[in-house]
């Protein structure tokens, strides 16, 4: 019994700090069909694998630096699938510009580097759903951390990548976006 009380509070004071932390996007919309550009183009898929841009604010004062991360739960692979995982983004920073998940990082803020993701790269790796799934949900989200730096070794998984940002988050903010692909025809 303590120790449930003891998670509801700290759950309370996480949600507390989170009202008025939000996350949108100029290129995808919450609740909103993602656009082609943002399709992966590996698996079959044609897209031009571009990252969209984010902006967030309303984070909580003592957040010492963000995670941002991209994630669908849909993947028919019994544990979802990460397609963007960026960390170490100062707290200075509120926004990753369109294109920031390129290849090497060049287009990231000054700091921030990016784990490794499902596809086995560390970059944006674009929505791909199987041809003639129901659309795949994409969950953004960006984390406020209480530590300036996750020390991630080179080749962490996302799920260790994610192990070491719950440990350390204050807050986040989230929204949802939607991407499908037509039935390959025969």
């Amino acid at each position: 019994m303590r120790t449930t009380l003891m998670i509801v509070a700290a759950f309370s004071v996480a949600s507390a700090h989170a009202a008025g932390f939000k996350l949108e996007s100029p290129d995808v919309k919450a609740n909103s069909t993602m656009d082609k550009k943002f399709e992966a183009n590996v698996f079959g898929c044609n897209g031009e694998n571009k990252s969209p841009a984010l902006k967030w604010s309303g984070a909580p004062k003592d957040t010492k630096s963000f995670v941002v991360t991209v994630y669908d739960p849909d993947a028919p692979t019994g544990s979802g699938f990460w397609h963007w995982f960026v960390y170490n983004i100062p707290a200075n920073v509120t926004e990753l510009s369109a294109n920031a998940g390129a290849q090497g990082g060049a287009n990231l803020p000054k700091g921030a580097a990016m784990n490794r993701i499902d596809y086995g790269f560390a970059a944006w790796g674009g929505a791909c759903p199987p041809a003639g799934d129901k659309p795949h949900r994409y969950v953004f989200t960006v984390h406020a951390l209480k530590t300036d730096k996750l020390e991630l070794p080179p080749d962490a998984t996302a799920a260790v990548a994610g192990f070491m940002t719950n440990a350390n988050k204050i807050a986040s903010a989230t929204f949802t976006a939607r991407y499908g692909r037509p039935a390959e025809k025969k």
